[in-house]
């Protein structure tokens, strides 16, 4: 009796490793290159000052009110109570343990050291990246309520929810973002802050009209992701879903929207990734996100070339780990 063979072991065709090796050898002349011309530049670089525009340690100093003695340092756990006393009175200060610079007995003058207490800060530029994340993720979130509504009315029966979904998205998406930004802001801002005013309530910040304005742009494209989704699905699919007694917005929820949003995830993530970038545009109405965070550094610290290459690289690795969740969700969802 003849044993069995083991299978073949595949091999990959020589035509793979050549195509790998030439890209990373463009790879590595693109970079090489671009050394190369950074090199031919008049400008001194400056990387190691890029660490605090991330995380600064904040040094608050504790000094003496008026002439006087330490009167004592009580110990409260890991910090100290610092006690001086002077003809104007007594005055307590509180501090670490490890930043007091006085002991009991010690005369002090108006001025003089008493403690030393330092915190981390988050930096300018994790301010404007946590504000990015938070906004695009607002953002993102109203988006697709919008659009998923805006595009089921796209392919309602009733001309009503049809004609004003449709001149929703014409509207929307017939005008640049940026005018949209300021329409928001400038007129409907200061129409809806004046009327706040008028009857005594606090006004919406600025942030609130940038989200607005993104949301209403990116649900006018979600819009349109989710019809296409929608009418791509067989027409059987409904009229089978209402033969079994299925209301219309029944069968759109447990039978069509289902098997459309499997195939509206990839458009989606490129339009959330579109989203992301284009919050940028925020800046201009004072809303301090990622690239304003970065202009106000370059306009103090001059390193143009240091701050923009970081600006890029964090708004790479946003819309990268975007692309991944949705590739993971693509594969938790086929079927």
């Amino acid at each position: 009796m003849r044993t069995p063979s083991a299978p073949p072991v595949s091999r990959r065709p020589r035509s793979d490793y050549i195509g790998a090796a030439g890209f990373f050898a463009v790879l590595f002349g693109l970079a090489a290159a671009l050394y190369a011309a950074t090199m031919q530049v008049d400008y001194v670089w400056r990387w190691n000052r890029i660490p605090q525009y991330f995380a600064y340690q904040q040094r608050t100093e504790l000094r003496a009110e008026a002439d006087g003695e330490i009167e004592a340092v009580a110990a409260r756990g890991d910090r100290r109570l610092i006690t001086v006393k002077s003809d104007a009175g007594v005055h307590l200060f509180d501090a670490p343990a490890e930043g007091v610079r006085v002991a009991p007995g010690e005369s002090v003058y108006a001025g003089d050291l008493l403690a030393v207490e330092e915190h981390w800060r988050p930096g300018l530029l994790m301010q404007g990246l946590w504000l990015t994340i938070q906004v695009s993720l607002i953002a993102t979130l109203f988006g697709v309520v919008i659009g998923l509504f805006a595009g089921i009315a796209r392919v309602a029966k009733n001309p009503f929810f049809r004609w004003s979904a449709l001149t929703y998205v014409e509207l929307i998406r017939g005008s640049p973002l940026l005018v949209q930004i300021f329409i928001w802001y400038f007129v409907l801002g200061t129409l809806f802050n004046s009327i706040l005013a008028k009857n005594g309530l606090n006004q919406i910040p600025p942030l609130w009209y940038g989200v607005a304005a993104m949301a209403t742009f990116a649900g006018a494209y979600v819009a349109e992701i989710v019809r296409a989704g929608i009418q791509s699905i067989h027409r059987g699919q409904n009229e089978a879903a209402r033969s079994l007694g299925m209301s219309y917005p029944q069968a759109m929820i447990h039978v069509i929207l289902p098997q459309a949003i499997r195939r509206i995830l990839p458009p989606l993530a490129g339009e959330f990734v579109s989203l992301i970038k284009d919050s940028s545009l925020l800046g201009i109405i004072a809303i301090r996100e990622l690239t304003k965070a970065t202009r106000e550094i370059v306009t103090v610290s001059l390193q143009a070339f240091e701050m923009w290459f970081i600006c890029a690289l964090l708004y790479l690795i946003l819309t990268f780990s975007l692309s991944l969740c949705v590739k993971y969700l693509e594969r938790r969802m086929v079927v």
